[in-house]
C-alpha cells in the first residue's frame, strides 16, 4: 500500500470536524454536553448536604496544586535542563516539601478537602490506583498516537478521528454492560480485567515499523476500547461506594483528581522518555552524514510533530535522509512509551484486583433488614 504524503499538524487540527473551522470550535462541544449533565443532575440526583459545610481549604489547595505543578514542570524540562541540574533538583525537592506540607495540613484540619482517612480503606486506594493507571497508561497515550497518525502517516484530523472510532465505540458499547454486571459480580474483576485488556492492547499497538500502516494499531485499539469500557462505570461506583452518602462528593472528587493527575504526569513522563529516545535515535542515524549537525533541531521538530518543516530548510540532497530518519525515530520513541504504558496498566490491574474488596463497601457493611 502506498504511503500518503504527510500533512503535518497545525493549530487547526486538534479534532476531526474542526479541520474545516478552527481548533477553538472543539470547546463548543462541551456546551450541550454540560447543559445536559446539569439538567440530569438537578432532575435525578439526591441532594445530600453536609450538616456543617466548611469553607475553601486554601492551604490544602495551594500546597497540592503547587506540588503537582512542580512535578509536571520537572518532567517536561528534565531532558533539556538535565536531570541533575539545580532547577530540576529544586523542583523535585519542592514536590516532596509541598506534598509533606499538604499531608500535614490535611491531617490537622477539622474539615479537610482531602480526607486522608479514606486511604485506610483498601478498596478506595484500589479505585484511585485504577483511575491513575488508566489515565497515565491510555488517556495520556492519545496525544502521541494522534501525532503518529497525523504526522507520520499523514492523515487529516477527520481521517485520524475516524481511525480512533474502534476505541470510542467499543468503550461506549461495553460501559453499560459492565455497569450492570458489576452490580452482581465482583467489581475488582472489572477493574483488574479492564486494565489488563488495556495493557494487552498497548502491547499490541507496539512493534511498529517505519513502513507500518494505521491498521497495525487496530487490534490494540479494539482491546483497549473494551478495557476502558470495563473500567469506567465500576470505577465511579467503587470510589463512592465505600463512604457514606454525605462524603460521596469528596470521594468522587479525589478519584477524579487521580484521573487528572494521571493524565498530566503521564503525558509529561511519557514525553520525557519519548523525547530522549527520539533524540538518541536521530543522533545515531545521522552520525557521519552531512545532516549530523541538524540532529538536535530535527529531534525537537519530531517531538512537536513538525519535522517536515525542519527538513525543508536542509539542502535538497539531505531532505529524504532527514525525513526517513525522523519517521524511524518517531516510531522508535512511540514503541518505547507504548511498552511503558502497558507496564503501568498491568501494575494497576494487579493492585486493583488485590486491593478492592467487597467487604469495604457501605452496602456490604449495613445489617440486613429484619424479617417481618
Amino acid at each position: 500500500m502506498r504511503r500518503r504524503a504527510a500533512r503535518w499538524p497545525s493549530a487547526r487540527c486538534s479534532g476531526g470536524w474542526t479541520q474545516s473551522l478552527s481548533w477553538e470550535w472543539i470547546f463548543l462541544v462541551n456546551l450541550p454536553v454540560g447543559a445536559a449533565a446539569i439538567w440530569l443532575s438537578l432532575a435525578r440526583l439526591v441532594d445530600e448536604r453536609a450538616p456543617e459545610p466548611g469553607g475553601v481549604d486554601l492551604p490544602g489547595l495551594l500546597s497540592f496544586s503547587g506540588a503537582l505543578f512542580a512535578l509536571v514542570v520537572a518532567l517536561i524540562r528534565g531532558n533539556d535542563e538535565g536531570w541533575g541540574s539545580p532547577l530540576i533538583l529544586g523542583l523535585l525537592a519542592a514536590v516532596v516539601g509541598l506534598l509533606a506540607l499538604f499531608v500535614a495540613v490535611e491531617s490537622t484540619r477539622e474539615r479537610p478537602m482531602f480526607d486522608l482517612d479514606l486511604f485506610r480503606v483498601p478498596t478506595f486506594v484500589g479505585a484511585c490506583v485504577a483511575a491513575f493507571s488508566l489515565s497515565a497508561a491510555m488517556f495520556a497515550m492519545f496525544l502521541y498516537l494522534t501525532l503518529y497518525i497525523q504526522s507520520v502517516l499523514g492523515y487529516s484530523p477527520l481521517e485520524a478521528g475516524l481511525r480512533f472510532l474502534p476505541i470510542t465505540l467499543l468503550s461506549f458499547a461495553v460501559a453499560p454492560i459492565a455497569g450492570k454486571l458489576s452490580e452482581r459480580l465482583p467489581v475488582r474483576g472489572f477493574l483488574g480485567g479492564g486494565l489488563a485488556l488495556v495493557g494487552v492492547g498497548l502491547v499490541l499497538m507496539g512493534g511498529l515499523r517505519a513502513d507500518s500502516e494505521w491498521t497495525a494499531l487496530l487490534a490494540g485499539f479494539v482491546l483497549a476500547g473494551a478495557g476502558i469500557g470495563m473500567v469506567n462505570p465500576p470505577l465511579a461506583s467503587t470510589a463512592i461506594g465505600v463512604v457514606d452518602a454525605r462524603r460521596g462528593g469528596m470521594a468522587s472528587g479525589i478519584n477524579t483528581t487521580f484521573r487528572q493527575v494521571g493524565i498530566a504526569t503521564g503525558i509529561a513522563a511519557l514525553g520525557a522518555v519519548f523525547q530522549h529516545r527520539v533524540a538518541s535515535e536521530l543522533a545515531e542515524r545521522l552520525a557521519g552524514t552531512p545532516a549530523a549537525g541538524r540532529a538536535d533541531r530535527l529531534a525537537e521538530a519530531v517531538v512537536g510533530g513538525g519535522s517536515q518543516a525542519a527538513a525543508r530548510g536542509a539542502p535538497a540532497g539531505s531532505r529524504a535522509v532527514l525525513e526517513e530518519a525522523a519517521r524511524a525515530a518517531f516510531v522508535a520513541g512511540l514503541n518505547e512509551i507504548l511498552l511503558i504504558g502497558a507496564g503501568v496498566a498491568f501494575a494497576g490491574a494487579i493492585l486493583s484486583f488485590v486491593l478492592v474488596r467487597r467487604r469495604d463497601f457501605v452496602a456490604a457493611r449495613e445489617p440486613a433488614p429484619a424479617a417481618a
